[in-house]
């Protein structure tokens, strides 16, 4: 985990209830669950083996352990896991190096938080050389402070990466808003206490108690954000 937070984190009123907002990375602020699924099947292609696209939403959105190793089992494939992780991470790697490009939304999005400071975090399951090379392209001055799924011991859809960007800011994480794309992601953060904003990406995600399902980012501003703490936001 990288974080540039101040010791203390001055707030106003209006803004005490929203204590941070912790995205994640991948078809949440960047449109690369593609990327993955591309390089998964090159990389299993070149192994001998093709991949069903029923196997995609199997693998959008969870640790690399949990896909890498679910691809292994369903195609059989001669390879160990250590060794397929390497040959995915640097397929993404030479995949994102010819750029990343944006949700829509995004980037004003992103902009609103930083006009009004408000503590943002990157949570990714993605492994912390890519997340660096990613934010090459997305600007880490967006974010205090990100955590990458190879620093903490249990990524998701387990709580804990959310608990740990929570308590680098000091917030409490039922008033932290979590935006996430996929249902690994959304478990993640509801399993820390978080209110959480679903843009689906891959597969559909239903509204539910304490979430709100949304089309694209462009649908979330500032306001948004602060009534889904608030109550205010609906349930989608």
């Amino acid at each position: 985990m990288t974080s540039t937070v101040p010791a203390s984190l001055t707030r106003t009123a209006e803004e005490a209830a929203l204590q941070a907002v912790l995205l994640d990375m991948d078809g949440t602020l960047v449109d690369t669950e593609g990327f993955w699924w591309d390089v998964e099947k090159e990389v299993f292609a070149g192994l001998g083996h093709r991949l069903d696209e029923a196997w995609r939403d199997v693998v959008v959105g969870g640790p690399m352990s949990r896909s890498a190793g679910y691809l292994i089992d369903v195609t059989g494939a001669d390879i160990r896991l250590d060794e397929l992780t390497v040959l995915l991470n640097d397929g993404f790697e030479n995949r994102i190096s010819r750029g990343v490009p944006l949700m829509p939304g995004a980037e004003r999005l992103l902009a609103e938080l930083a006009v009004y400071e408000v503590p943002t975090a990157l949570v990714s399951a993605s492994h912390r050389r890519i997340i660096d090379r990613v934010l090459e392209s997305v600007g880490r001055h967006h974010f205090a402070l990100t955590v990458a799924g190879d620093e903490v011991a249990r990524t998701k859809p387990h709580p804990e990466p959310y608990l740990t960007a929570a308590a680098g800011f000091g917030a409490d994480p039922w008033r932290c808003a979590v935006i996430e794309d996929t249902a690994t992601g959304v478990a993640a953060a509801e399993a820390a206490g978080c209110r959480v904003v679903a843009v689906p990406s891959v597969a559909p995600i239903a509204p539910a108690a304490g979430r709100v399902v949304v089309g694209s980012l462009e649908e979330v501003d500032l306001a948004f954000l602060r009534g889904l703490i608030t109550g205010s936001s609906g349930t989608g």
